[in-house]
């Protein structure tokens, strides 16, 4: 497995990826929380300035991605609030390759990076119906921050905050 930058001749690619990726969410969610959803994953914010897009590459393929927020930077297009830390957002990888470790190696990739340039902490979102990623994190030793969580739909889904010491 092959963790590469993306080359922008691939985030429209990505993003259809990531659509696919969170497509069984469809049925949990409301149709509101899903749009919110689907508009996140499909949006030109990992494109930002200092926002960082990773790839896993197996045999060619493109088996998932990743994207690094830097700390300062307004990780939600919705929110104005700057995060403290790098984020890491919008992990997905296709059906065809789950089960092979590509999630946990690109949020490793990421935690590398953060060590790297001496940050304290690296966070992400998650949503609290996505049991699988959670337990990924948890595995992962990402520690929950209760205070960091938001809903930001009156429908009973909170966007829980993890955060991993570095």
């Amino acid at each position: 497995m092959l963790i590469r930058q993306a080359k922008s001749s691939e985030f429209f690619l990505l993003k259809e990826q990531r659509l696919s990726s969170y497509q069984p969410y469809k049925e949990v969610l409301t149709p509101e929380h899903w749009d919110m959803l689907k508009a996140s994953l499909a949006s030109t914010n990992d494109q930002d300035a200092g926002v960082e897009v990773f790839v896993a590459e197996i045999d060619g393929h493109i088996a998932g991605s990743v994207a690094l927020f830097p700390a300062e930077s307004i990780a939600y297009g919705w929110d104005t609030q700057k995060i403290e830390y790098p984020e890491i957002r919008m992990l997905a990888v296709s059906a065809e390759f789950r089960s092979r470790g590509v999630g946990k190696t690109l949020v490793e990739h990421c935690i590398d990076i953060s060590k790297i340039r001496r940050q304290k902490f690296v966070g992400l979102h998650t949503g609290s119906f996505m049991e699988n990623a959670i337990g990924l994190y948890e595995k992962m030793g990402f520690q929950r921050v209760p205070p960091l969580d938001f809903a930001p739909l009156d429908d009973g889904i909170v966007v829980q905050a993890f955060r991993y010491n570095l």
